[in-house]
């Protein structure tokens, strides 16, 4: 029988270093300058870099090395995304390997410079570090500068980059000009998406008045003293001292429209009115009350209106909105507070008052039932407080020298007063008494009968 020794090899992955800091002090071997693999926290493997261990302290991660022009650095995105070049030459390490690599502590930044006549000079940031692929990798923070007295350059304050000089906006003026260098000249300047505030320069979005959705979600900084409007004209913002206010309950009126008109985006009014776009009044007076129920008015009261015959000034009418709207009202009688028993002039001219009893005069009456077609409403109340109503499907009334006579038309079936001859002769009889003013006994005995209100 045969004796076997059993061998047993166990094999742990070793962990790879960090960065370079890490790869140098994690093995005495790796104290010279050289490519070396390094795996960053979360990182999903491991990578090649450069570890420059010849300057100060050593572990120095080499992000970019440009030399002698071998290389082109006029990349797309993707290129400078994923890295490009040579370590042992020219290249770009990656933006997201640089992401990874300076979110896991705190980093200084080393930028060595060499000029034309082969001096050196260096600058260091002592809190560098730059954001992932989901924010484009935007340059986080850099820190406090470092910067001795022999070096040749003159670092520009925060947020500015060195650049030709343009005409800066500011946070209170976007479109203006700061003047701040002289045009054609290079300085330091704000970057695009940056605005002016003061002395420094700051993100548009961190001006007071910028507005996040606006300019299709683009944003905008509004200037101060100017307004926006919303899209559809459903809010509107105003830039006061810095500060955004903002009224969600801006709308325009029922006749005006949201247009954009010389690049100003607002409520205007619609032709033959005139106002701001959120109150609109006719250039001419509405000829009775529906057009003023169809210029938005839906409270009952006093308008004036002047029909399109009429050659006077305007005039009041009570103006009743309730069904449907628009019906001009020409006669109430509540009462016996007003006398009725008048005489020619008198319903001529009319009487009473629009808020209580009157008759509005027949030469007034007159003038609007003949510039369309009318409809008539009787409104009555009977003794026992109960109402009820007539409706007629035309009416009109002739001028003076035919009497004011009435031409009614037929009786409207949703009507609730049933048949009314009795009622349709009261108005025959205001409307056509002889000159001698005699009121005949039918209209005394439906007034008697009747709390009413006539309107069309």
């Amino acid at each position: 029988m045969n004796d076997f020794t059993e061998s047993y090899f166990f094999y742990r992955q070793s962990e790879f270093p960090v960065d370079c800091y890490d790869a140098m002090h994690q093995c005495s071997s790796s104290v010279n300058s050289g490519v070396y693999f390094i795996k960053p926290a979360g990182y999903p493997e491991p990578f090649e870099v450069y570890c420059d261990n010849s300057l100060e302290n050593g572990g120095w991660t080499v992000l970019q090395r440009r030399l002698d022009g071998s290389i082109d650095f006029n990349r797309k995105w993707e290129e400078y995304e994923a890295g490009f070049g040579f370590l042992s030459n020219e290249f770009w390490l990656g933006n997201d390997r640089i992401a990874y690599l300076t979110n896991q502590r705190t980093y200084q930044l080393r930028i060595e410079m060499t000029k034309a006549d082969g001096s050196m000079f260096n600058l260091s940031y002592d809190d560098f570090r730059i954001s992932d692929g989901f924010s484009n990798y935007k340059l986080v923070s850099v820190g406090q500068a470092n910067l001795t007295s022999d070096v040749p350059i003159t670092l520009c304050p925060t947020n500015k980059v060195f650049g030709n000089c343009t005409c800066e906006g500011s946070c209170s003026d976007p479109n203006g000009c700061t003047n701040s260098c002289k045009s054609g000249s290079t300085a330091c300047v704000c970057p695009s998406g940056y605005l002016m505030d003061g002395d420094t320069c700051q993100p548009e979005r961190e001006c007071g008045c910028y507005l996040s959705g606006a300019n299709d979600g683009r944003g905008l900084v509004l200037p101060e003293g100017e307004e926006y409007i919303a899209p559809n004209c459903q809010s509107r913002c105003s830039c006061s001292n810095g500060q955004l206010d903002c009224d969600d309950s801006y709308q325009c009126h029922p006749n005006a429209i949201c247009e954009e008109r010389d690049d100003l985006l607002q409520c205007y009014c619609n032709a033959g009115y005139t106002g701001n776009g959120l109150l609109c009044t006719r250039l001419v007076p509405p000829s009775d009350c529906q057009e003023i129920y169809e210029s938005g008015e839906r409270d009952n009261g006093i308008y004036q209106i002047k029909p399109t015959s009429w050659t006077g000034s305007p005039f009041d009418v009570y103006c009743n909105m309730t069904d449907e709207g628009g019906w001009t009202v020409f006669q109430r009688h509540m009462d016996g507070s007003q006398d009725f028993f008048l005489y020619w002039d008198n319903y001529k001219q009319g009487f009473g008052s629009l808020t209580n009893n009157f008759w509005l005069g027949n030469d007034k009456i007159y003038s609007f039932t003949n510039q369309r077609r009318y409809q008539l409403r009787v409104d009555l109340v009977n003794s026992n407080g109960v109402p009820y109503f007539a409706k007629y499907d035309f009416f009109r009334i002739n001028d003076e020298n035919d009497n004011y006579r009435l031409q009614l038309g037929s009786y409207r079936s949703e009507s609730n007063a049933g048949k009314s001859p009795r009622y349709a002769m009261l108005l025959r009889d205001v409307n056509v008494a002889d000159n001698g003013n005699v009121k005949s006994e039918t209209e005394l005995l439906t007034i008697a009968s009747y709390k009413h209100q006539i309107s069309i």
